[in-house]
């Protein structure tokens, strides 16, 4: 009994394991903005040695460059106002484009200025574009904390829901051998998807999850580990699979208290981001107008 119960482990492991895979992919934007923050860091510390000059040369196409990127981030707006790009799937590539062109076009401006301005209008422009930047940040990680992934649909409670009723159907092998860890891992998940708190979750119980999902976490690792214990102590075949039984057990739960996390902050982030949208806007509108001012008082006095 425990033999198979053991090996049915297995398929748990493998849906943990596809869960993994699709974190690992949408990572991988980390090393972009690691090489990015490289790149701005060493311009920082090569400032003095004025390798251009904005006014002419490489310096000077420097802010052509980084000022075209950054007007064509428009084309990501308007861009979801043609119902012909929506239905030829081009808008999830303009937004691809829109953050690429939305990083690389600061970073091109800040080597075109040397990383220091002196006039007016340039202080306005920079302190804008940089403004425009991290807000752009903090809204790309609004984005996917209700999406499905970066380039995803927009996700919903109600899919999320299923998503945690399908995982904990597969829980069968673990079930078996830690059955106080799988009712625990039930009684949170009913307690936070019921129809009741689905349809009305709060502002206030999503920021209450936040600071209690560390303590579900923690409570259910000290269970885990308290029933392999003890079935160690009358079992040999969970004896000898105790860490790879640890190590998907934990896995699982994690994986679990994950889109429970991922259900009670659906509400707040949702909130988060259309009042991002709100301010991000105006920042974008007053960036255009000081660059605009920037490159005709450059050409012309």
């Amino acid at each position: 009994m425990i033999d198979t119960t053991v090996s049915e482990v297995a398929a748990t492991q493998a849906k943990v394991d596809a869960g993994k895979v699709s974190r690992k992919r949408s990572g991988r934007g980390v090393y972009g903005y690691l090489l990015l923050a490289i790149t701005v860091v060493a311009g920082w510390f090569l400032r003095e040695t004025e390798l251009v000059n904005p006014e002419e040369g490489v310096g000077y196409w420097l802010g052509i460059v980084g000022g075209s990127l950054m007007l064509l981030l428009l084309l990501y707006p308007a861009g979801k106002k043609s119902s012909i790009l929506r239905r030829l799937g081009l808008v999830k590539h303009w937004f691809r484009i829109h953050m690429i062109f939305g990083l690389v076009g600061p970073a091109l401006i800040l080597y075109h200025c040397n990383f220091s301005v002196d006039a007016l209008n340039s202080k306005v422009a920079l302190y804008s574009m940089l403004a425009v930047t991290i807000s752009g940040i903090v809204g790309r990680y609004f984005y996917t904390r209700i999406h499905r992934g970066l380039y995803g649909k927009r996700a919903s409670i109600e899919e999320l829901r299923e998503e945690i009723a399908d995982a904990l159907g597969n829980s069968r092998g673990l079930a078996a051998i830690m059955p106080g860890f799988i009712h625990e891992l039930h009684k949170v998940s009913s307690r936070l998807t019921g129809d009741e708190i689905t349809r009305s979750i709060s502002l206030r119980h999503s920021l209450s999850w936040t600071f209690r999902y560390y303590i579900v976490r923690l409570r259910l690792y000290v269970q885990i580990n308290k029933e392999l214990r003890e079935k160690a102590a009358v079992s040999e075949v969970v004896m000898s699979n105790t860490r790879h039984l640890r190590k998907t057990a934990n896995a699982y739960a994690a994986q679990q208290t994950g889109l429970m996390r991922q259900v009670a902050q659906l509400a707040f982030y949702e909130r988060l981001f259309s009042l991002w949208h709100i301010f991000h806007m105006p920042l974008f509108i007053l960036l255009v107008i000081s660059a605009l001012f920037h490159v005709l008082a450059v050409h012309m006095y």
